[in-house]
């Protein structure tokens, strides 16, 4: 254990033929010669029956199979090209949505140069909706594989046979957009665009996908992806226009976001290979700014989930000086070595702090310190403190996709991990960034980014807040930290109120840990975390100070 770490054409050669069939135009034809014959063994063992061919698929091979495909799916013959497949029934019924609900009139598959056993393709189509007709082509690709049971080629079903951006239970459609384009403004009233803030282009989707039928826009044609739903709210994704065919008319959205602070996260994380940060006001829990980089992807920012190393001190601490346990004055040793269920924990270096204080330990940011204190609590007590005091867990309404936070119910060891960030505890900035804003404002304000008024959603609510001399010690804490210790070099020349915390957590088969920095500035806090980069201060430190300074 380490103080802050734990533990084209085919073959060149394929002859375009033009045909009609089911109403689609086609090329590409058939090819005469038939696919290599393979016969599996009709007996028992030890007959003389024809072995099934096994090993890699030969490029002969790869180009017959993709070259039936594709003709039978051009063709409309869904059931043909569905048998191709490993997957026949899940396929047939894919293609058969696909071609009813995507409206295209005309289809032209262009293969490409086949690379081993994945061949390439283009797509090339013109969309029909109620007289309203527009070009559309897009490049995906199949994969060859070889049938364990016959030895026959066959191709791997995939969602992304049809289009590349279409996932399990996904489907392609052109119609009236379920929602109205909207117009997002931040807190000002300043336009948000994902040409000015491309970080936020994910985020836009998501609210249009939600909040376009409550505004005073109205919807147009577009051929667009409509994403399945799934069961964790933050896992959604939303759909994804990909033509418009008819320009809607766009609604006005007003957010809780500050164009100008969002610009300074974004600059902030921009050229990181993978970095996040979020930035909340704690007196309301307003989300003021979300970045992620890269700026295309996944929202690591608001549905991430990771450990959060040493900036859950701020819950373990709260949670020791609510029972009593140690406060910020008192004698508090962080040893070398504490053992807990069998498994030794050790401080980064073998370092302790023989004699010192509580305030010490959390200023160094020492494990042991607080791992010795895993025999004076219950498995349970830890995540009701996080759940019950800082509203990590709680159905959180933000008006976004988001993951709330998750500090499970452990034991021994586990238990022990989870009081310095590690164990089953997951968090991301956002989650990280309400931990610092709930000890600025003194009690958990649910973070934001529509107005709840909106849509009459409930926020959630922590059942309890702090004792007061749990708070006045916790701020006294994270102060310290802020201004000598683990976070001084980041924090250095913030003024202000300030308080912060850094955190580094281990990951498996992962050289460096994850980076944490978390802070707040009088009434604005933010978090970030820079994977796989090393110590918090000095990797995450300097985007949380560019976003606190920002603002």
């Amino acid at each position: 254990m380490r103080r802050e770490v734990m533990y084209g054409l085919i073959g060149g050669s394929v002859a375009l033929v033009a045909g009609v069939v089911g109403g689609l135009t086609l090329f590409g034809g058939s090819d005469d010669s038939s696919p290599q014959e393979v016969r599996a063994a009709d007996g028992k063992s030890g007959d003389k029956g024809t072995k099934v061919p096994t090993g890699p698929l030969s490029a002969k091979e790869v180009q017959t199979a993709s070259r039936q495909f594709l003709s039978a799916w051009q063709s409309g013959d869904a059931a043909k090209a569905a048998g191709l497949t490993d997957s026949p029934t899940t396929c047939k019924s894919a293609m058969e949505a696909f071609r009813k609900q995507a409206k295209f009139s005309k289809m032209t598959v262009t293969p490409g140069t086949p690379d081993g056993d994945k061949v390439p393709y283009t797509v090339s189509a013109q969309i029909d909706y109620k007289g309203t007709k527009a070009p559309y082509s897009y490049r995906t690709s199949a994969t060859v594989q070889r049938d364990t049971t016959t030895g026959k080629p066959q191709v791997a079903w995939r969602p992304t046979v049809l289009h590349p951006g279409l996932a399990k239970g996904d489907q392609l459609r052109t119609g009236e957009a379920e929602a109205p384009p909207i117009k997002a403004v931040d807190r000002h009233g300043a336009a948000l665009t994902p040409q000015a803030h491309p970080a936020l282009a994910g985020v836009l989707d998501s609210l249009r996908d939600k909040y376009g039928d409550k505004t005073d826009g109205k919807p147009g044609v577009e051929l667009f992806i409509q994403r399945a739903k799934s069961a964790k709210p933050a896992d959604q994704l939303p759909d994804k226009t990909l033509k418009v065919l008819s320009k809607g008319t766009p609604g006005t959205l007003k957010t809780t976001l500050d164009a100008a602070m969002q610009s300074a996260a974004e600059r902030a994380v921009k050229g990181k290979k993978s970095a996040s940060a979020a930035a909340v006001k704690p007196s309301t829990g307003e989300i003021l700014a979300i970045a992620n980089s890269p700026e295309k992807g996944f929202n690591l920012a608001t549905q991430g989930s990771l450990a959060p190393g040493s900036t859950m001190k701020i819950v373990t601490s709260a949670l020791l000086m609510d029972k009593g346990l140690t406060s910020p004055g008192k004698k508090n040793p962080c040893p070398k070595y504490v053992t807990v269920g069998g498994w030794k924990f050790q401080n980064l270096d073998k370092s302790e702090i023989k004699d010192g204080t509580f305030a010490q330990s959390f200023a160094a940011s020492c494990n042991n310190a607080f791992i010795s204190h895993a025999k004076d609590l219950s498995d349970s007590d830890l995540t009701n403190e996080a759940r019950d005091v800082f509203g990590i867990g709680l159905n959180w309404q933000t008006g976004i996709p988001t993951f709330d936070g998750a500090v499970p119910v452990q034991h021994d060891a586990q238990m022990a991990a989870s009081l310095i960030g590690q164990g089953g505890v997951r968090m991301n900035p956002l989650n990280v960034a309400s931990l610092a804003a709930t000890v600025r404002a003194g009690s958990f304000h649910q973070p934001y980014i529509v107005a709840p008024s909106l849509d009459n959603r409930t926020l959630a609510k922590a059942s309890r807040t702090m004792k007061p001399s749990t708070l006045s010690g916790l701020k006294s804490l994270m102060k310290l930290t802020a201004t000598s210790g683990t976070a001084a070099e980041a924090m250095a020349g913030v003024s202000g109120d300030v308080g912060a915390k850094t955190g580094s957590a281990e990951v498996d088969n992962q050289k460096k840990p994850n980076a944490w920095f978390t802070a707040y500035r009088d009434d604005l806090a933010a978090a970030a975390v820079v994977p796989a980069s090393g110590h918090g201060g000095s990797n995450a430190g300097p985007v949380v100070r560019a976003i606190l300074t920002a603002g």
